[in-house]
């Protein structure tokens, strides 16, 4: 059983100019920001303009630390997508529960708006002080530092992962929560009205209907993550450093010749996480419900 939504009346050419006209200043000084960061970037990373000396074209940015760029990719990458996987099953769930109208579901709302106005800085030190060996959790347990598993700083990420995914998970939860609230309910109430379990209904009519909004917020979600600084640089490893904190290293390094370099390393980002966005748009364009 598979349900696809009524499609929606297409604006007319008036409608769509004068919707064009309306986010036409915010687009215009998003472009103006965005676009004169960017083509700073791109310029500085190869080599149109230099913190000093002339100007040389050449991609000797990219290749001065092809080893550390390597495994930033790798690091940045992984940390991004193991912690959106999480975000996304968390947050889905948790917007289910919360449109289920049980006594549970205001508890679970109420706990995904505050964790959503919480700051990245102030969680990561809330997820450094709970999880490190010497934090608060162990000491709850009452397990000793050595036998406790180095999740802030560790090989696996794992303080740097939680937090990304706690903070994340909220935020998948809301949009979820309000793509759910509008006429979806309507489809799982006839799903459920024709003997549709809540499994079925869960697989063949929510999960179908909310899937350009969980794409999106993935896609948010790990762009976030990709370049997300201050949690990485507070709860991740010192080697190998993932992009932003490589970035950020190079650009603040004593030597000016390191600020090309640093360029180059934001530019990767930049293409990493305009690459996830053009992929994340193709498969909405190919998506039933997004139609």
């Amino acid at each position: 059983m598979t349900w696809v939504p009524v499609a929606g009346r297409a604006g007319t050419a008036r409608e769509r100019v004068r919707g064009a006209l309306f986010v036409l200043p915010a687009v215009a000084l998003a472009v103006f920001v965005l676009g004169g960061g960017v083509g700073a970037t791109v310029l500085q990373a190869f080599g149109l303009l230099p913190v000093v000396g002339r100007p040389r074209v050449g991609i000797e940015a990219f290749t001065a630390r092809p080893g550390e760029i390597a495994a930033a990719i790798a690091v940045s990458v992984s940390v991004a997508a193991v912690s959106t996987v999480i975000a996304v099953v968390v947050g889905t769930t948790a917007a289910v529960v919360i449109v289920s109208h049980r006594r549970s579901s205001r508890i679970v709302a109420a706990l995904s708006a505050l964790t959503v106005t919480i700051p990245h800085l102030i969680a990561a030190a809330t997820i450094g002080l709970l999880l490190s060996d010497a934090g608060v959790l162990p000491r709850l347990l009452g397990i000793p530092s050595e036998s406790w598993a180095p999740w802030v700083g560790g090989p696996l990420w794992g303080a740097a992962i939680a937090e990304l995914a706690w903070k994340e998970s909220a935020f998948l939860a809301l949009i979820v929560t309000g793509t759910l609230a509008t006429r979806i309910r309507t489809y799982d109430e006839t799903a459920a009205l024709l003997g549709a379990g809540r499994a079925r209904r869960f697989r063949h009519v929510l999960l179908p209907l909310t899937a350009p909004t969980i794409l999106i917020g993935a896609a948010i979600s790990f762009v976030y993550a990709l370049g997300s600084y201050e949690v990485l640089w507070l709860l991740g490893r010192t080697s190998p450093e993932p992009l932003p904190v490589l970035a950020v290293r190079l650009f603040q390094g004593v030597s000016l010749d390191s600020r090309p370099e640093a360029a180059a390393v934001a530019l990767v980002t930049c293409v990493i996480a305009l690459a996830v966005v053009a992929c994340t748009f193709a498969a909405l364009r190919r998506s039933a419900a997004w139609r």
